[in-house]
């Protein structure tokens, strides 16, 4: 079992930024991969970014490259997605997530196992 915190949320200005963190309890985070996704609301629930266990492969979607950066502290079981250049359509609740397997791209939020609460971005324009 993983249990995930995420935390770092909030109201920020367009062009401004923000870093989110995900907690993850237990023993084994660096055996998981771990994503993060978003959902507006009226919206169906998508992959922003991911990584491998290791930190070797990473995965952003094309509406967040080049502004958001994902990255992991196995030693602080901690998750990351550093978000610059904020837009008002990157307002939703952001959810970090676990999988023992690395999934990236479109479906993935069918795949991953464990699940944090969720933290709402609010970008204002």
């Amino acid at each position: 079992q993983v249990q995930l915190v995420e935390s770092g949320g909030g109201l920020v200005q367009a062009g401004g930024s923000l870093r989110l963190s995900c907690v993850a309890s237990g023993r084994t985070f660096s055996r998981y991969a771990m994503g993060w996704f978003r959902q507006a609301p009226g919206k169906e629930r998508e992959i922003v970014a991911a990584i491998s266990w290791s930190g070797g492969r990473t995965y952003y979607a094309d509406s967040v490259k080049g502004r958001f950066t994902i990255s992991r502290d196995n030693a602080k079981n901690t998750v990351y997605l550093q978000m610059n250049s904020l837009k008002p359509e990157d307002t939703a609740v952001y959810y970090c997530a676990a999988d023992l397997v690395y999934c990236s791209g479109y479906g993935c939020q069918n795949e991953y196992d464990y699940w944090g609460k969720g933290t709402q971005v609010t970008v204002s324009s």
